[in-house]
C-alpha cells in the first residue's frame, strides 16, 4: 500500500484528469528502484533516450500509476520519488500518433501531457514528459506501507 503525507501549503497537487497550467508547479511523482532512486536523489534526474513522448523525465500526477515503476520489481523494491515541477509550457498529447507525440520540445513546449484514458497509455492513467530535468525538484520519497 502507498500513502503520502500531507505536504501543507505551497506544494500543490493537481488530479491526475485536470490538466495542468501553463507556468505552473505541481506536485507529481516518479516511481523507480530503491538504487535508482539513490542515484536521483544524489545527482538529479536525466533525461530518458526516447519513450512513448520521446526524450525527457518521465512523471505522473498519480500516486498509484507511479508506485507500479519498475514494472519487474516486486512492491517492497520500489520507490517513488515525490517531486515539484515547474511545467513551463504543457503540449496535450492525446491520441496515438499525434502529429507532435515526440517532438513537442522542437516546437517550443516544455512538457508533454498525456490525459487519462486518452488512449496513449496502457494503464488509463495520466502521464507527464518533461523536457529539461531542471524543472524538477526532488521533495522526498515515499515507500511501500506494510
Amino acid at each position: 500500500m502507498w500513502a503520502e503525507d500531507d505536504l501543507g501549503p505551497g506544494v500543490p497537487c493537481l488530479e491526475s484528469y485536470s490538466e495542468p497550467t501553463d507556468g505552473k508547479v505541481y506536485r507529481m511523482y516518479h516511481g523507480t528502484s530503491a538504487q535508482a532512486a539513490a542515484q536521483i536523489m544524489g545527482t538529479g534526474f536525466k533525461q530518458s533516450a526516447d519513450g512513448m513522448l520521446g526524450r525527457g523525465v518521465y512523471l505522473s500526477r498519480d500516486l498509484k500509476k507511479a508506485s507500479r515503476y519498475p514494472l519487474d520489481l516486486l512492491e517492497h523494491q520500489r520507490v517513488v520519488i515525490r517531486v515539484k515541477v515547474n511545467v513551463g509550457r504543457v503540449k496535450k498529447i492525446d491520441r496515438q500518433n499525434h502529429p507532435l507525440q515526440k517532438t513537442w520540445h522542437d516546437k517550443g513546449y516544455d512538457t508533454a501531457w498525456c490525459p487519462p484514458r486518452c488512449g496513449m497509455v496502457p494503464s488509463g492513467l495520466e502521464e507527464d514528459c518533461v523536457w529539461d530535468p531542471r524543472r524538477i525538484q526532488v521533495i522526498d520519497t515515499i515507500r511501500p506501507r506494510t
